[in-house]
């Protein structure tokens, strides 16, 4: 492809977001490049769950088996201890009447390598690593394409008839197309670690641990526990030094006070801004924003991921059509604004979950003013344990869950040998 060619679509970003969305456009025909400015996929301590209606969409597409393959750990329930040594189960999974009643936990690096080697079969389907954007293309007081640079330093640019900014809460693109989210206020700072899971450590449970202004949550995985500990936001847990945080850890997480010595240093643990913002409008002229380039999402609840593949599904079922009307491919104004008024409600419901889960637990125990969950919920849920099917239904299959158009729907495909972990491309 040379630089004067332009492309119907232009993704920016190797992400859930961007992956599924060069995925679904690049089966329904359309030329699509995914422009990604690492070499690989390898990048840890990502959102690693991939929630029912996730799986569900992946059997739709063909790619049910394949993932099956890839390995993760299976979660069924939430719980939070109580004081008195019980402890209280808040989402239950398993009890959802749906195809996959449970949480999967795989590296993003084995998720996004799936959807790479589903898009490589695909003609219009084009991938480029190392391809970092550094600005926007205009022609007419539109986005006309973006301006990148390779790995070598030379510099490039690709025009579009549709650009779509999927990198992330950081999002370049979004900056450069002047949209600037509505940003809420959110108590905690993320430190992500991972420590060793014992043989007969078999449970595949998840248990946020808290009390004496700590908060911490170990999310099982295969082989090992990546660790979640929640400090007061701009706080910085390296003034502790190495071994302050061990017993920081120890302290809130006494399961895990036998292994602290396998952190070497601070080195090990990788620090988490978290962020919960969202845009007011996801597009302009030329340009639409999904995932978080368009509403950032808090760690609680894991449903990021979830959230950001399933604005592509939408957004490739509304703008498919769109994007061959034309010869350009130009998509109409009024066309983007579908996505967000189509994924709003479920973005509003999330936040506003997670927002309420930021007052009424997380804040409180960072305080000091509890040590767990408020008593009125622990009884109502201690009495009516089938309650904990509502929030792992908003959680684990959304208010509005979005299903593969019929032009992306596959039967299932041939097995496929996964790549070694992060080989990238």
């Amino acid at each position: 492809m040379t630089e004067a060619e332009r492309r119907r679509c232009v993704v920016v970003g190797g992400g859930p977001a961007g992956m599924a969305l060069g995925l679904l456009l690049a089966r329904a025909g359309i030329g699509v490049t995914v422009l990604e400015k690492h070499p690989d996929f390898l990048r840890d301590f990502r959102g690693d769950t991939i929630h029912p209606s996730t799986l569900t969409l992946l059997d739709e597409l063909g790619l049910g088996e394949w993932f099956a393959a890839v390995p993760h750990t299976r979660v069924g329930r939430v719980t939070l201890p109580l004081g008195d040594g019980r402890t209280m189960t808040v989402a239950d999974v398993s009890r959802l009447r749906v195809p996959h009643p449970y949480v999967a936990m795989a590296p993003q690096w084995d998720f996004l390598d799936l959807l790479a080697d589903a898009g490589a079969r695909e003609p219009s389907f084009d991938l480029r690593m190392r391809h970092e954007v550094t600005g926007l293309l205009r022609e007419d007081g539109r986005v006309s394409g973006v301006a990148y640079r390779r790995a070598d330093g030379t510099a490039g640019r690709l025009r579009a008839g549709l650009v779509v900014a999927a990198d992330g809460r950081g999002s370049v693109t979004r900056r450069h197309a002047g949209l600037r989210p509505r940003e809420f206020q959110v108590p905690v700072d993320a430190w992500w670690f991972r420590l060793p899971r014992h043989e007969e450590e078999a449970e595949n449970q998840l248990v946020p641990r808290m009390g004496g202004r700590r908060f911490a949550v170990a999310l099982p995985r295969a082989g090992y526990y990546q660790i979640a500990y929640l400090a007061p936001k701009g706080e910085d847990v390296r003034r502790l030094g190495i071994d302050g945080f061990r017993r920081e850890v120890a302290a809130v997480c006494p399961k895990f006070a036998d292994r602290m010595t396998e952190l070497a240093s601070l080195d090990d643990v990788r620090f988490l801004d978290i962020r919960l913002d969202r845009l007011r409008q996801w597009h302009t002229r030329g340009l639409l924003c999904i995932g978080d380039a368009a509403h950032a999402m808090s760690p609680v609840g894991g449903v990021g991921v979830n959230l950001a593949v399933q604005d592509a599904v939408a957004a490739a079922g509304l703008l498919a059509g769109p994007l061959t009307r034309t010869a350009a491919g130009e998509v109409r104004g009024r066309e983007l604004a579908k996505v967000r008024a189509r994924r709003l409600l479920p973005t509003v419901a999330t936040q506003s979950l997670q927002q309420a889960l930021h007052r009424g637990l997380i804040r409180p125990v960072m305080e000091g003013r509890r040590e767990g969950p408020p008593a009125a919920v622990a009884g109502l849920l201690d009495r009516f344990p089938a309650l904990a099917a509502a929030p792992a239904y908003v959680v684990g299959v959304g208010v509005r869950p979005e299903h593969a158009p019929a032009f992306a729907r596959r039967p299932p495909l041939p097995p496929r040998t996964p790549r070694s972990e992060g080989a990238g491309h």
